[in-house]
């Protein structure tokens, strides 16, 4: 019987290429550069081609709960956002069988929109007892196309105004709902993790905000923030960690309720179990730390 393929880490490549990896993936470097670059490292562009190939998503391998997991139900949901796209649309999930009203949680995305792997966070949520609600950025731009290369050049396009505004009003839409207690969370990875600094200080009704690895608040924006908040890092993620210092002193300064953790030998992108940068340990014990400031905090 043949054995099961060990599955790649982010110890199987080398330091550079992660790097170059991250800069592909945050549109720093295109596709033609990534290959270039890492042909360098890799021996031959072919080399370089399965090197990226080997660190994209795989979306069905790491799903956890599928689409029509029984434990839940699902649906394509619209609100207005007269701010915004006029309209902000994304997955809704919620338990098959709630007991009473529920906490909602707002996820929002990486810059690809609304791929497998944040439905899949979204429904993951629903498993755990929230009412999750998961915008698209891209559905004024045609939706999610079913490629990352797509995505993030079709993302480059969108209007980071009218998204905010968009987010906006699906976080107040979603704490609206007849299916909610009125509790409200935000949880974001990369960019959905500056979205979440972003949301904590434009809306006072929220009640907790959980950033992964995302672009800091502003320091004058800091005193708005009422929420308090879960700011989880990468250990090697000089691009995130820089801003650090300065959103850490802010916050002390206006006496804000946070706790940041550092997870050690981890890249930026360590909760995506799509990918190799996914780190399992430190995934597990990063989402067990955000349901559990939920369940505190959105009771």
């Amino acid at each position: 019987m043949s054995q099961p393929t060990p599955r790649l880490t982010a110890a199987d490549f080398q330091p550079e290429v992660l790097r170059l990896f991250d800069q592909y993936v945050h549109g720093d470097l295109s596709r033609r550069g990534f290959l270039d670059k890492a042909a360098l490292f890799a021996g031959s562009p072919a080399a370089a081609a399965g090197l990226l190939a080997a660190l994209s998503p795989q979306f069905a391998a790491a799903q956890v709960v599928k689409p029509d997991d029984p434990r839940i139900a699902t649906r394509r949901a619209s609100f207005p956002s007269p701010e915004g796209h006029g309209t902000v649309q994304g997955l809704l999930a919620r338990p098959m069988q709630p007991a009473g009203k529920l906490p909602a949680v707002l996820v929002v995305h990486e810059n690809r929109g609304l791929n497998p792997h944040i439905e899949d966070i979204t429904r993951r949520l629903a498993v755990d007892g929230f009412l999750a609600f998961a915008p698209d950025a891209l559905a004024s731009y045609g939706g999610y196309p079913g490629n990352e290369d797509e995505a993030r050049a079709a993302f480059a396009k969108v209007d980071q105004p009218k998204a905010r505004a968009d987010f906006i009003a699906a976080a107040r839409a979603l704490r609206a709902l007849p299916e909610s207690t009125g509790k409200l969370g935000v949880v974001g990875f990369c960019y959905g993790g500056g979205m979440a600094n972003y949301l904590a200080t434009q809306l006072p009704e929220l009640n907790a905000a959980v950033p992964f690895y995302g672009g800091h608040a502003p320091a004058a924006e800091v005193p708005k923030i009422t929420a308090p908040l879960l700011i989880h890092f990468a250990s090697d993620d000089p691009r995130i960690n820089a801003g650090w210092p300065a959103y850490e002193e802010a916050l002390k300064a206006a006496g804000k309720r946070y706790e940041a953790h550092i997870y050690p030998n981890t890249q930026h992108g360590f909760n995506n179990d799509t990918t190799p940068r996914f780190d399992a340990a430190a995934a597990k014990l990063a989402w067990d730390r955000t349901l559990a400031f939920f369940r505190q905090h959105l009771a």
